[in-house]
């Protein structure tokens, strides 16, 4: 008798129609689906951690924008932490944890051609590289260190900046 594995089940959320003024539930499903076999080379990340921020309510809209809007029926895109449960890929080894565009699901297949970096949870909490060690940390540091070329190790040059979008993700850091 030949016992076959039991399929994996992702649940996924899902814009299901854009929001007219603050989003509510109905304007979001919970989705589930089957998680597919892995080929080779390809590994499958346990998400742990998701991102939530201000810049995705804009992307409910269809606009033209900087980042293209979120695409009705599919699951919402940002940034995940996860751990790899399961790999076909010598680079990407069972219980490491990475850092990517995974979006909003309980599961992910990735082949390391989405952008996937190794984080290291020894160095912080994991949870950190969404933030401050994360693509927030690295736009705050890059914007007043290289394009504001601040420096705060002059006596005779006063720095005083001004954050207009300290509400933000990128201005509270």
């Amino acid at each position: 008798m030949v016992v076959e594995e039991e399929r994996l089940v992702s649940h996924e959320i899902h814009l299901k129609q854009r929001p007219i003024g603050m989003p509510t539930e109905s304007n979001f499903e919970l989705v589930k689906v089957n998680v597919s076999d892995l080929k080779d080379g390809e590994f499958l990340v346990r998400n742990i951690w998701m991102s939530v921020d201000p810049y995705m309510r804009g992307r409910m809209k269809e606009t033209k924008s900087y980042i293209p809007s979120f695409q009705l029926g599919k699951p919402l895109e940002g940034g995940c932490i996860g751990q790899i449960i399961k790999s076909k890929n010598n680079q990407f080894v069972l219980g490491e944890y990475v850092l990517g565009n995974f979006g909003w699901r309980e599961y992910w297949i990735s082949n390391d051609s989405n952008d996937v970096m190794k984080i290291d949870p020894n160095m912080a909490p994991i949870q950190w590289y969404l933030g401050i060690l994360g693509m927030t940390g690295l736009t705050a540091y890059v914007g007043l260190l290289k394009i504001g070329e601040l420096k705060g190790d002059d006596d005779d040059n006063n720095n005083t900046i001004f954050v207009s979008a300290a509400s933000g993700a990128v201005g509270s850091v």
